[in-house]
């Protein structure tokens, strides 16, 4: 089984049209994996979290929230990613997911002092230093990409996987745990959503929103990642 924790919910006028984030990484990973799915909201506090033997691995989606607010929900589930990490238990967070594991292990999350990145970007993948069954190359790809804080210090004894040139750690590794600050279930379409829904704070904030709007487009490179996930829990 995989299993999708939930740390938020998609822009309403987007998840009108597509679903949540479940839909898309569910989507996303397609016949990649053939196994039963489920879904945890982390947010949920009254809810306990999956024991991390009971499945193949786990996925944190991406939020709205900041992983600096430090919520109880938050620290709850940095709790339980440091103990499945430490057992080598897979896990992929994505966007929101990939900060709050990297704090869980002793990263930094803080407001990306070069500001918001959002649409279809350029990500360089640096090359695993050993094999690894989700990142196998090195060069370049496209990723869709919506977040404003970002991972200034990687955890201790994490491995560099990807950089952009708005976010330098924009993948990590620690022992069978993943993080991505790219959104690999988001794809042209949904993108183009996204950039519609902040269309507004794109441009107070100086961005070129028609220039992104124009460069949004699918991202099967990065979905591969997603696929590459699944396949390595079978």
């Amino acid at each position: 089984m995989l299993v999708v924790l939930r740390a938020g919910d998609a822009i309403p006028s987007v998840a009108a049209h597509r679903g949540e984030f479940f839909r898309w990484i569910k989507d996303g990973v397609g016949e990649a994996w053939s196994g039963e799915w489920s879904e945890v909201d982390l947010r949920d506090e009254r809810a306990s979290l999956p024991d991390f033997r009971s499945a193949t691995g786990f996925i944190v989606t991406g939020s709205a929230s900041s992983v600096t607010e430090r919520a109880t929900w938050m620290l709850r589930a940095q709790a339980w990613l440091r103990e499945a990490t430490n057992a080598s238990v897979p896990i992929l967070g994505i966007c929101f997911g990939h900060q709050l594991l990297a704090e869980a292990l002793g990263g930094r999350v803080t407001k990306n002092p070069r500001g918001r990145q959002i649409g279809t970007v350029k990500i360089t993948l640096t090359g695993a230093a050993k094999p690894d069954p989700v990142f196998s190359r090195e060069g370049e790809m496209l990723a869709n990409a919506t977040h404003v804080d970002s991972v200034s210090e990687l955890p201790k004894g994490a491995e560099l996987l990807a950089s952009s040139p708005l976010d330098p750690h924009a993948a990590f590794r620690v022992r069978r745990a993943w993080g991505v600050q790219f959104h690999p279930e988001i794809d042209g379409e949904l993108m183009r959503g996204y950039l519609a829904a902040r269309r507004d704070i794109i441009l107070s904030e100086g961005l070129p929103h028609d220039e992104m709007l124009a460069r949004a487009a699918d991202a099967p490179d990065a979905v591969a990642l997603m696929k590459s996930f699944a396949r390595a829990g079978r």
